[in-house]
């Protein structure tokens, strides 16, 4: 068995470039942000609900893909370099048919936001620049579905680096269509979509590029599964991919709901919302990033039958998840006057002192958001997708988004009460999601140590009964 101290330092390696190419992304959106401010209040109120929807949207086709990870973790733990191939293409193709779908349904978006009862002015400007955006689909899901590949190969060095130059042009390309260098038209709004569609492109085919041409990846024949998918392949990634995607939406409406019942208590709450909800949308890519990690480490485990391994590993990253998220937790209750100065200078107005409260509850929020992402990430690497969704189903839903509607607008608490049930939510999702893991774990051992079943059949290296 592995020792605590090699399984760490894998973990790592893997887990920190993939949280780099994670915050690297949030500085394209953020940059994104600044560029749609700078042209005015009407352009940053359409581009920040086309923004929205897009970001919805895509999360929930990446949430599909996202078993490409996983499944070739599995398989390449087994040695099964043929599967880890066909899973790959599988998600490939998947990525395109999707990239379609909601591609349509970015372009013909207008309809639905007058009927959600947008006003038409931010519509018509979010309908612009959707348009852009849904020509970025394609090479955002072909990244993500190419990035869980190498990452699963345990090479995600190439991911950090191209998404690194991404975001520097993006930046770039964004400052020269603002400022008009060269000669460059100022396009407003489809400008931004269009550079973000580049972009996004650009960094698959880079990564494509590099894949065909490094020798690591020579011994996966992705080519002959492109050209005939395998229909297993297909569906167990639509099968894993689909929990893990419906996992994503309901910590969405998490979220969506807690807008909504800030919307509700007036603008000073919502304003209050949105800054409080940045910082932890931010300081989340670091959980998030270490989820992904885990659930390819616990994948290659589990494929080469080691569950002592995996146990370890999900144990290690949990814990020191929750640890990372304490010592942020520890910055929100110590300096919360300093990260809400970040968004708005005038620090005695009634939105940032509403703000430093929120920040002061996030600190114990972060800890619970934090353990939850990374347990549904070491579910994800024993194959249990599905009881992640289970779980978040509940958690989010039926407790934490009823508990911020009961405490914030029943009981009379106001924002602070929208808040404390979303972080009772998270908790219970903590909770549940860490115990699932380490009893569907034990279980496995216990499985694994007799030898022969009640009927006398050998109980395989994997765990499973065969």
């Amino acid at each position: 068995m592995s020792s605590p101290r090699h399984e760490l330092l894998a973990l790592l390696r893997l887990a920190l470039p993939l949280i780099g190419a994670q915050l690297a992304y949030v500085a394209m959106v953020f940059t994104d942000t600044l560029m749609m401010g700078r042209l005015g209040s009407a352009a940053l109120a359409g581009g920040g609900l086309g923004a929205a929807v897009y970001s919805f949207v895509s999360v929930i086709c990446v949430g599909v893909i996202t078993a490409v990870a996983n499944l070739a973790a599995l398989r390449r733990g087994a040695g099964d370099t043929e599967g880890v191939a066909a899973v790959t293409a599988a998600g490939i193709w998947i990525a395109l048919a999707l990239a379609l779908v909601a591609g349509c349904l970015l372009w013909n978006i207008e309809p639905l936001l007058a009927l959600a009862g947008q006003p038409q002015e931010s519509r018509q400007a979010a309908g612009v620049f959707l348009r852009c955006l849904a020509f970025a689909l394609p090479g955002h899901l072909l990244f993500m579905t190419l990035r869980g590949f190498t990452s699963a190969l345990e090479r995600p060095g190439p991911v950090l680096t191209i998404v690194l130059g991404a975001a520097a042009l993006n930046a770039l390309l964004n400052l020269a269509l603002l400022h008009g260098w060269g000669g460059l038209p100022q396009p407003g709004l489809p400008g931004i979509g269009a550079v973000t569609a580049v972009v996004m492109n650009g960094a698959a085919l880079c990564l494509a590029l590099y894949i065909t041409r490094h020798p690591a990846y020579v011994p996966y024949p992705l080519a002959r599964y492109l050209r005939r998918p395998d229909r297993r392949a297909l569906t167990d990634t639509l099968g894993q991919g689909l929990a893990i995607s419906g996992t994503y939406a309901v910590e969405a409406c998490l979220f969506l709901s807690a807008a909504l019942c800030m919307g509700a208590l007036g603008t000073t709450a919502l304003a209050a919302n949105q800054i409080a909800n940045q910082l932890v949308y931010l300081v989340f890519m670091l959980p998030a990033g270490l989820s992904y990690a885990t659930s390819i480490r616990i994948g290659q485990h589990q494929g080469a039958g080691r569950p002592r391994e995996a146990l370890l590993v999900g144990r290690l990253a949990i814990g020191g998840g929750a640890l990372v998220m304490l010592g942020i937790a520890v910055l929100f209750w110590c300096f919360p006057g300093w990260f809400v100065g970040l968004f708005l200078p005038d620090a005695r107005s009634p939105v940032a002192e509403l703000a430093r409260q929120l920040v002061l509850i996030a600190a114990l929020f972060v800890i619970f958001d934090g353990t939850q992402s990374i347990a549904q990430g070491a579910l994800r690497g024993i194959h249990q997708a599905r009881l992640g969704f289970y779980g978040g189903l509940l958690c989010y839903c039926l407790i934490g988004a009823s508990s911020a509607w009961l405490l914030g607008l029943h009981a009379g608490i106001g924002p602070h009460g929208v808040w404390w049930g979303l972080a009772l939510g998270l908790a219970c999702a903590a909770v549940l999601l860490t115990g699932a893991f380490e009893w569907l774990m034990r279980r496995q051992l216990h499985v694994q140590a007799r030898p022969f079943d009640s009927v006398g059949l050998k109980v395989e290296h994997s765990g499973i009964v065969r």
